[in-house]
């Protein structure tokens, strides 16, 4: 009614801008104070709900019990018998009267976390009229005249889960809930948001269908937006708002077939989470597959196979055959491929037809006419419930291409990448959609540091996977092309770089030890060369500024922790990648001990909480390691008959450039008031003491010889 944005009343609610600037209806007072007040009185309900259940459960339970004992008492028994103890089974009950098996501290077998039965709840029914606001005359006081209050289905869904079962993780949930919304609703878009996002802006999903419905728009398979975050500290120290990659590297992305699927935020069309081909493909792209080329191995002829099928599918689907046809597929083909659920199957050609384009230009092409959709809905009857559920079963998948060729991909801890890039290989195409002025969706995001590592850590595991797998883009069909390649190429190649990012951290410590400069002299074309590397980046780096609207500090937040990142979990990603390709070795890098973040009346406490893990001890290493050169080197220039600054000043610049990006982290070290973790001052004090003494064995005082060393 008010245009009130974003809808989510928490977020709207705590907004520090004046909330009435731009409202011209005289009852917006009125009815905000009402709206607020009814909000704050929704979340006392809901806070004290899990109180309120476990007191009527256990007055539910008791009298249960009492009802038990008096059946038990009523019943005939011999004199010496004695009275059976009577063990009623626990259960939670509800306000009107349903209850569920197991208490929320005693979970029953078969209904607990991990271990039960396929659940969906409908919430709210297609298309639910909302008449009036209130329940009886007094609470009738907001005017919905000429509103909209028609609310959409809502659904609540819990696929079946088993101990002994692999559930795929976030990829097997979102197959599932493809499977059961297709049968429930089949809306040809599906908005994929994570449980800690939410709408900020209500006209986003808007702006991403017409992308979808445009010309052309029926080759495109998502509509990906940018991720903004809320709750990060102000100076962003650990780069969480990663602007560099959603406002640079997504953007240019945008110039070839598209950007990358993130994993939330993405609006995707529904027949290409099928597995089907972009329409129109194999008219504009002739002989396009690489396996179809003679002298092709079996390998690429079963691939050839399977890429036929999928052609033949997807054209079938996209020209409207006849019936027979129709029913062929539908019978004979999609189960093999999507399961053995008919309404499933009934409903990929149902969607697909839904999000073609409105044919309503001569250049349109496979498109539908106005009104085809103006069809009453199927009722939502319990046999259609109880096939949703069917779908999200554990067995469901078994035999069908479910997270192979179908739906999220399965198999990689970053399963949302590898879904974008298997429907960039079909020739499909991405947009990346930017809203102007306000942000499409807001989430948050992990400020301490070991959080913000251990998530760097889970990206750049997943990216080794895609690079060891069939997932790399060196082994992607000729449907994608070069640039998008070698985009790709890249997601799985850069965690590699911190080898090379750790070689370069030490270098100027080892030019300080040793007292040799990294090059052997600091002449003219030396200088020359530096230069002009150093202006080149600086200009690159402007011109990414310039082009995205960044600001300087975000792109040197940026450049901070990338380096901090390089040197730790990218560094880790690549043993851990190592180790269980090549020894089948499978390790984790856990959290072992927590100090600090003690102020729960700050904001931004969590960002001051230390907790000390493995992946700290590489860029420890390097600050103290590069510190100590520092002393080494200036104690060497000082006390030396010919002191030789140039050396020293090229070391030390080197070395402090190193030292400033590692900042952020050695801050994030001291904690609140430098309440630093005693293992940070054991592992310095440790690498400091070997240092020392690989230096005396070295260089000798005194003159003397080197020591060395012999092995049997």
């Amino acid at each position: 009614k008010h245009n009130i944005e974003p809808r989510n009343p928490e977020s709207y609610f705590s907004l520090k801008k004046d909330p009435y600037k731009n409202k011209t209806r005289t009852d917006f007072v009125k009815e905000r104070r009402r709206v607020k007040r009814e909000y704050d009185e929704f979340k006392v309900r809901i806070n004290g709900l899990p109180d309120s259940i476990r007191r009527r459960s256990d007055a539910y339970n008791a009298r249960e019990e009492i009802k038990a004992m008096r059946i038990l008492r009523e019943a005939p028994r011999s004199g010496d018998e004695a009275m059976e103890v009577v063990k009623i089974p626990k259960a939670t009950w509800m306000a009107d009267g349903t209850h569920w098996p197991g208490t929320w501290e005693e979970a029953s077998d078969n209904h607990k976390r991990g271990d039960h039965a396929g659940i969906i709840q409908v919430m709210l029914k297609p298309a639910a009229d909302v008449c009036e606001y209130g329940d009886n005359e007094e609470e009738k006081l907001m005017d919905l005249t000429d509103v909209d209050t028609r609310l959409p289905m809502l659904v609540y869904v819990s696929r079946e889960k088993r101990s002994s079962y692999d559930h795929n993780k976030k990829a097997g949930a979102m197959n599932a809930l493809v499977r059961s919304s297709a049968i429930m609703s089949n809306g040809p878009f599906m908005l994929n948001l994570d449980c800690d996002h939410y709408i900020y802006n209500s006209n986003a999903i808007r702006e991403g269908i017409c992308f979808m419905m445009d010309r052309g728009g029926d080759r495109i398979c998502y509509i990906q937006f940018p991720q903004r975050f809320e709750g990060v500290d102000p100076s962003d120290r650990y780069a969480n708002h990663n602007t560099v990659f959603f406002d640079v590297n997504m953007r240019a992305l945008d110039g070839l077939m598209g950007p990358v699927y993130v994993g939330t935020g993405c609006l995707f069309r529904r027949v290409a989470v099928y597995g089907f081909d972009p329409p129109r493909y194999k008219d504009s792209h002739p002989g396009c597959c690489s396996c179809c080329l003679p002298g092709s191995s079996s390998k690429k002829k079963r691939k050839r196979k399977a890429a036929a099928e999928d052609e033949e599918e997807s054209r079938a689907l996209q020209m409207g055959d006849s019936d027979e046809e129709e029913d062929h597929m539908i019978n004979i083909t999609f189960p093999k491929k999507f399961g053995n659920s008919g309404l499933l199957c009934e409903s990929i050609p149902k969607a697909e037809f839904a999000g073609r384009p409105l044919a309503d230009h001569p250049a349109i092409k496979n498109g539908r006419k106005p009104g085809a959709l103006l069809l009453p809905r199927e009722p939502l009857d319990a046999p259609t419930v109880a096939e949703a559920i069917s779908v999200i079963s554990c067995w469901y998948e078994d035999k069908t291409e479910w997270g192979d060729r179908v739906g999220w991909i399965y198999g990689s801890v970053t399963e949302d990448v590898v879904t974008g890039y298997r429907m960039h290989n079909r020739g499909w195409k991405s947009v990346y959609c930017v809203p102007k002025n306000v942000d499409a969706f807001r989430g948050t995001a992990p400020i301490n540091l070991t959080d913000r590592l251990h998530q760097v850590l889970r990206w750049a595991t997943g990216s080794v996977e895609i690079f060891f797998s069939r997932n790399n883009a060196l082994l992607a069909s000729s449907k994608m092309k070069f640039l998008q390649r070698v985009a790709y190429l890249n997601v799985g190649i850069y965690p590699f770089t911190s080898i090379f990012l750790l070689v370069y951290c030490f270098l100027p410590a080892l030019s300080l030890f040793s007292g040799q400069f990294i090059v052997k002299s600091l002449n003219l074309m030396f200088l020359l060369y530096l230069l002009i590397i150093t202006i080149t980046l600086c200009g690159l780096a402007l011109l990414e500024i310039k082009w995205s609207g960044i600001e300087l500090e975000e792109w040197w937040r940026n450049e901070q922790f990338w380096l901090i990142g390089g040197t730790s979990a990218h560094f880790a990603a690549v043993i851990q990648g190592f180790l269980k390709i090549f020894a089948g070795i499978e390790i984790s890098f856990t959290l072992t001990s927590k100090s600090g973040g003690d102020d729960i009346d700050d904001e931004f406490a969590d960002l001051h909480v230390v907790k000390w893990s493995s992946l700290m001890i590489p860029p420890i290493v390097i600050i103290f390691v590069n510190i100590i050169a520092i002393a080494v080197g200036c104690s060497r220039t000082f006390y030396s008959t010919i002191p030789e600054w140039t050396k020293l000043l090229g070391g030390v610049f080197f070395s402090f450039w190193v030292l400033a990006h590692l900042y952020p982290f050695a801050k994030g070290l001291m904690g609140r008031r430098g309440k630093t973790p005693t293992i940070v001052y054991v592992w310095a004090g440790l690498v400091a003491i070997i240092i020392s003494l690989l230096w005396v064995a070295i260089k000798p005082p005194g003159g003397q010889e080197p020591q060395t060393f012999t092995f049997p």
